[in-house]
């Protein structure tokens, strides 16, 4: 690893994360629902656990096709819950299929789910102003609302500190810390 700085990455994997993915903006329903569902999975366990069982999750969940989810019946979550290679969490796999459904429904209701989820933030990331990790909050206003009105829609796993994960991730938030090189970067896209 370089020594850049950065707000985590004390793992390759955790580093390559941070670099090239978290809080850079993302507008494509698919990677949408991947980190929706990789963020509902990860509800009581590490980031970590989630990123080193990430590719097994993508191979047992149809590279997160919402159309192939949403159609799973019993004896694929049956296969899924004897997988050692992912969270083996029944609620979280049932609350896949459930989401898996209501996205579609949202993606079709408002041409995609992009249009749909960013809307909460008027199409443009939050800036956060953090000079470390730990003055970050662990939700927001705008958190409490997506996860309640997503709720209300019949969206399972997605509680304020999810959904609140699941901006930061997506660059819905640019949350990485001042003095980290990858919040620069995304000032000046």
């Amino acid at each position: 690893m370089n020594e850049k700085t950065r707000c985590f990455g004390d793992t390759q994997i955790y580093a390559d994360y941070h670099d090239k993915e978290w809080g850079r903006p993302v507008h494509g329903d698919g990677k949408l629902f991947e980190m929706l569902i990789l963020e509902g999975m990860q509800a009581g366990l590490s980031w970590s656990t989630v990123l080193n069982k990430r590719k097994a999750f993508r191979e047992a969940f149809d590279k997160f096709d919402p159309e192939k989810i949403a159609r799973y019946g019993d004896a694929k979550i049956e296969e899924l819950m004897s997988n050692e290679g992912i969270i083996r969490n029944r609620l979280k796999i049932n609350a896949a299929v459930t989401n898996a459904k209501l996205f579609l429904e949202i993606a079709k209701t408002h041409g995609s789910f992009d249009k749909f989820i960013w809307a909460y933030v008027n199409y443009t990331p939050v800036v956060g102003h953090w000079k470390n990790f730990s003055e970050m909050p662990a939700t927001t206003g705008i958190s409490d609302k997506i996860s309640k009105d997503l709720k209300k829609i019949g969206f399972k796993f997605v509680g304020s500190t999810i959904i609140y994960s699941f901006m930061q991730a997506t660059g819905m938030v640019n949350d990485h810390i001042t003095d980290c090189f990858v919040y620069q970067e995304l000032l000046n896209n």
